[in-house]
């Protein structure tokens, strides 16, 4: 066991944690968050991500340890008027929610390095990223608004 600081969402939570606890589980299970969850367990579909200083991390595969200190932001922490959320929420890019959080957190990510991006980037950056319900279209549009309210 090692003893930790997991600062989730501008809190930080101290904890023990195996040598083999994935951040994922840490944040469900001890810190509480709802956004990220298993998909597939492979960092394959990007319903686990999270932000680690700003960087797209799959929580599935991150060992806890590793982020000891490390500022961390899942969906469940962003603000209520948070400009992407709302991007995705007027454009209908979503169905069943379950990869939403992922997809906010991506587009983050994307906007942050490249407020401009193409419609060949935005699919680029999100290509790690799974929705079974099929709303692609209506993902992209979101990402675009997002992109030009933040410009």
């Amino acid at each position: 066991m090692k003893a930790i600081k997991l600062n989730v969402n501008g809190t930080s939570h101290p904890m023990q944690v195996r040598d083999d606890e994935v951040l994922l589980d840490s944040l469900r299970n001890r810190v509480g968050v709802t956004s990220a969850r298993e998909g597939c367990g492979v960092g394959a579909c990007g319903t686990c991500t999270v932000l680690a200083d700003g960087r797209s991390v799959s929580a599935c595969l991150a060992h806890a340890r590793r982020y000891d200190g490390v500022a961390i932001t899942t969906a469940d922490g962003l603000p209520e008027d948070d400009v992407v959320v709302a991007a995705f929420v007027e454009s209908n890019a979503m169905q069943c929610g379950y990869c939403i959080p992922g997809f906010v957190l991506m587009t983050k990510e994307l906007l942050k390095d490249n407020p401009n991006p193409t419609d060949d980037e935005i699919a680029e950056h999100l290509e790690g990223n799974l929705c079974r319900c099929g709303t692609y279209p209506e993902l992209m549009r979101a990402v675009r608004l997002a992109a030009e309210r933040s410009r």
